[in-house]
This record gives C-alpha cells, structure tokens and sequence, in this order.
C-alpha cells in the first residue's frame, strides 16, 4: 500500500493529539506519515523544532522531519499530502473542510463539524460532489468501554437496556478562551464537550422522540424520551470555573439482568460489569478513541473505500439534536424531534 501522507491544519493540543494518533498508527504498522502542519495562530513558532501546544509534551518538528507551511494553500497545494487533519476552531471547520475537499484531499474534521444544521449541510454537499472521505471526529465511538457498549446495545446479549447514564465533567478551558468562553463561537459545553455523549446516545439508542433540557450552556443535563426504548436515558456536562477541578468520563448502564459501569477515572479497571452478584472487570485494548478514529480513516483511504462511519449524514443528525437542546435550554420546555 502506497504510505498516506497526512497534513494537520491546527497545531494546539488537539492537533498534536491527532499528530501522535497518527505516529502510533504507523509503529503499528500503518503505511502513513504526518508530513506538514500549519498552526493558524503562530506558524513561525514551529520552524524552531520544538512546539509547545500545552499538551503532554513539546513537539520536535524538524527532528520528525515535518514541514511547517505559511498558509493553508500552501499545504494544501503539496502532492505528497493525501489526507487532512483539522483540529481549528469550530468556526472555522468548514471553510476549511471545503478547501481540503476541493484541493483534493481527505478530511477528518474534529469536532463539532459546526454549530448549525445549515453549515454541515453546506459541507456534506462539497463532500458528495467530492467523491473524497470527510470525517467528523467522534472519538467516543472508538474509545474503548464505549465502542464494547454499543456493540452489547446491538447484539442484546445483555438483554434489552432498561437506563442509560453518561456524564462528562472539566474545568473550563483556560487556553483559547477567546474561542472557548465566546459561546457565539464554540457553543459552549453543550456544544464542545456535550457533543460525544450526544453523539454516542443517538448512534447507540437511535434518535429520541424528545429531548429535555435544564441547566446552562456550560453546565447541563439533559434527558433523551424514546417512545419504544429505554425508559430513561440522559446526559451531564459541565465546565466547571474551577482550573483545578479533574476531567471525568462516565456511563452507568442498566440492562435487564446486569449493569455496566465506565468509569475513565478507574485506571486499573475502567469498565465493570456487574451480573449474577459478581463483578466482572472487562478488559480493554491499550488504545484510546483517537487512536481508533485515526485509523479507521487511514485504513478507508488505503482501501479506497467510498465511505466512513462516522459521517456527515451522522454529524447532520446529531447537530439537530444539540440545537434542539439549545432549544430547549432557551425556552424552558421538552422538544419534539418526530
């Protein structure tokens, strides 16, 4: 297989986790391999080699022999780049998920794919014109606990789902907080943060009849009414103003004989399944979502596959559900989505 090369559009820490999906994808054994990046706050501060993108540590750049270019065009005009990253802010996706798209190159597009139905849609028509692979970033659908979930959901060897809790806590960003904190622009938790579990809720459990929603854009909770499925399904999420307060990822699941708990705090043992008056700890692959994400794109563009799930079909349908949730917080009463 010809090795995919990968630009990144976005070079602060979510591009740099992407960029370290990607290398742990090819000391898997993946043909593929990160070639340029442009960051649109500061390219100039990469041509150094070491870029700190307030992840887990700084990037060596030249030492990985990757470009760093002075515009999108530029890099986007390269030969050798195949498949884009971009990990920018949200209102910025899809403009630039456009000029990936006509240029010629594959997309995985963090999340969301935007704020409003109107411009997913505006993307998901280039997309179709295209015939290239355009991803939203939906990590929650590989991440492991989440991905062993829905596959018992589907097959029902557990049993028909009686409850479904999921929560999703953090400080509130302390960098970008000209994006992060301007709600106009990144929609706030609900939008941010809120969108896995949403997203995961409705590729699970199928799209809710109606959905109920209380609290604010940054701290929330909201309930999911299926007129045919489980009784009670919902959702919380918060970004908290303390900067020391630890980020926390749950679910607790109740089906008909038995309960899985997810806990990502848990490192020895993260899921439980309890059944039988035993606990059972589920063992889980070393990867994380980004790793699953990342590869499940690469493997579509060196297969020359026509298709990727998540999609934008997906992402149109999950985005009409977090501007019923905004609906709802707004006006105080349940929405129908029927």
């Amino acid at each position: 297989m010809t090795e995919i090369g990968i630009g990144i559009i976005g070079f602060g820490f979510m591009g740099k986790t992407h960029l370290e999906a990607y290398q742990r994808a090819r000391e898997a054994g993946i043909s593929c391999a990160v070639r340029a990046v442009f960051s649109l706050d500061d390219p100039a501060t990469a041509i150094g080699g070491n870029v700190d993108t307030g992840a887990s540590a700084a990037v060596d750049l030249v030492g990985s022999e990757i470009r760093v270019h002075d515009s999108v065009e530029e890099l986007l005009s390269c030969d050798d780049i195949d498949l884009v990253s971009i990990c920018t802010p949200t209102d910025t996706h899809v403009d630039l998920a456009i000029e990936s798209l006509t240029a010629g190159k594959h997309v995985l597009c963090e999340k969301p794919v935007a704020l409003s139905c109107a411009e997913v849609e505006r993307l998901w028509k280039v997309s179709q014109d295209s015939g290239l692979l355009c991803m939203p970033a939906m990590c929650m659908r590989f991440w492991p606990g989440w991905s062993w979930l829905r596959q018992r959901v589907q097959d029902g060897s557990l049993g028909a789902v009686t409850s479904a809790s999921f929560q999703r806590f953090g400080a509130s960003p302390t960098w970008s907080q000209d994006f992060y904190l301007d709600e106009t622009r990144s929609g706030g938790a609900l939008t941010d943060l809120h969108v896995h579990d949403a997203d995961f809720i409705v590729s699970t459990f199928g799209l809710p009849g109606e959905i109920s929603t209380c609290g604010t854009r940054s701290q929330l909770v909201t309930q999911y009414r299926y007129p045919s499925g489980p009784a009670s399904v919902m959702a919380e999420a918060a970004w908290y103003p303390d900067p020391g307060y630890p980020f926390q990822m749950k679910y607790r699941v109740g089906f008909e004989n038995s309960v899985a708990d997810f806990d990502l705090g848990r490192q020895e043992a993260p899921l439980i399944l309890y059944r039988g008056g035993e606990s059972d700890v589920i063992q889980l692959p070393e990867i994380n979502g980004y790793d699953g994400e990342v590869r499940h794109i690469l493997e579509a563009v060196g297969q020359q596959q026509s298709s990727v799930q998540p999609d934008l079909e997906e992402a149109l349908v999950v985005t009409r559900v977090l501007e019923a949730e905004a609906q709802s917080l707004e006006q105080g009463r349940a929405i129908s989505l029927t």
